[in-house]
């Protein structure tokens, strides 16, 4: 069972966070990096929306105490695909005792995908920069249906990744190794031949036991330093932070 993550606050909202410093020294490897494989939430992303996750607590009446305890309760099994974003909501309101309207749950799920609907300019830019120097690139991400959905309404760039990997669409979720192997199988690369950032060290460390070499995310900014410091940027473009 994957461990339970500490959580943080943020504008009112609530979102898993694991970090850890940066492992001294370079890499053991010295195969050049030939994919670059991201997570979605808090790395291509920026914080959950504050305004949406407003809405949320205006539609419950619920507090945010209460609603972010229901709101993790399940999420792992909606990011797996064993719910939708409709069930997974129809499932919150059940447990908190909720008797709204009709289409609560629907307008619920709407406001969580907006919730996850940001991005982060300069993680985009740099994509762009690997993938003129030629480095596969691939999103990995634990999400659900709903959240999906509106992303590809909002977000051309998706396009621009050579592969895109959803969990809920395989039925399986970070830090569980098959999905890892399914992405590597995807890009027909070595695990060794691959750098994956995620803002979570449960999943990060997961990639590392395959092989596969990894950093844990926090800022572009400290992303560049931690690839400079790893000897990555032998291989790679760096990030230039706007800030």
């Amino acid at each position: 069972m994957p461990r339970k993550a500490p959580s943080c606050t943020i504008g009112g909202g609530v979102f898993l966070q694991h970090t850890r410093a940066p492992t001294g020294g370079a890499l053991s490897s010295t195969t050049p990096i030939r994919a670059v494989v991201f997570d979605y939430g808090m790395v291509l992303t920026g914080p959950p929306e504050p305004a949406a996750y407003k809405q949320l607590l205006a539609i419950t009446g619920l507090t945010s105490a209460q609603l972010d305890k229901y709101y993790w309760a399940d999420r792992l099994a909606y990011d797996e695909g064993k719910l939708t974003g409709l069930a997974f909501w129809q499932k919150i309101l059940a447990k908190a005792k909720l008797d709204l309207y009709p289409s609560a749950a629907e307008e619920l799920s709407l406001w969580d995908a907006r919730m996850w609907t940001t991005q982060n300019g300069d993680m985009l830019n740099w994509q762009q920069q690997l993938t003129k120097r030629g480095i596969l690139t691939a999103i990995l991400s634990n999400i659900g249906d709903s959240v999906l959905e509106n992303m590809q309404r909002e977000f051309t760039w998706l396009d621009r990744f050579d592969v895109l990997v959803w969990s809920y669409q395989l039925l399986m979720a970070k830090p569980d190794a098959a999905i890892f192997h399914h992405v590597l199988k995807q890009l027909g690369t070595k695990p060794e031949e691959n750098l994956f950032i995620d803002d979570k060290t449960i999943n990060v460390e997961a990639a590392e036991e395959l092989g596969m070499r990894g950093l844990v995310f926090t800022t572009p900014a400290q992303l560049r330093a931690d690839l400079i410091a790893q000897g990555l940027d032998a291989y790679l473009p760096l990030p230039n932070p706007t800030v």
